[in-house]
């Protein structure tokens, strides 16, 4: 299963530089753990839906931070980030991608 089904699509190179921000407690990019929603790259402006974990997540602030950076850095033509960080749906753990399932040993 794939988070696109809860998303309104997806840009495959701002999935590609989101595969570089990594979940500093899991280990695990915020792509395969199901975080991303959707993606849109409009006149430079690039607009992200995704969510947490858990509306607690202590890494909210710099996950964010992590995702504006890693888009400025791989698409060229971006000249601003909006995250719009969403609760519903919720994030189960059956959003992650297989790989990270095995990885946390949930296959």
């Amino acid at each position: 299963m794939t988070t696109e089904k809860y998303g309104t699509g997806a840009d495959p190179r701002v999935t590609e530089a989101l595969r570089q921000v990594v979940d500093p407690e899991l280990g695990i990019n915020i792509v395969d753990l199901g975080l991303v929603y959707g993606s849109e790259v409009r006149d430079g402006q690039v607009h992200v839906t995704m969510t947490m974990t858990t509306p607690a997540c202590p890494m909210e602030e710099l996950l964010m931070e992590m995702v504006h950076s890693a888009i400025l850095r791989e698409l060229s033509e971006a000249r601003s980030v909006d995250v719009d960080l969403v609760w519903d749906p919720p994030w189960k753990p059956d959003m992650m991608s297989q790989a990270a399932k095995a990885q946390l040993g949930r296959t």
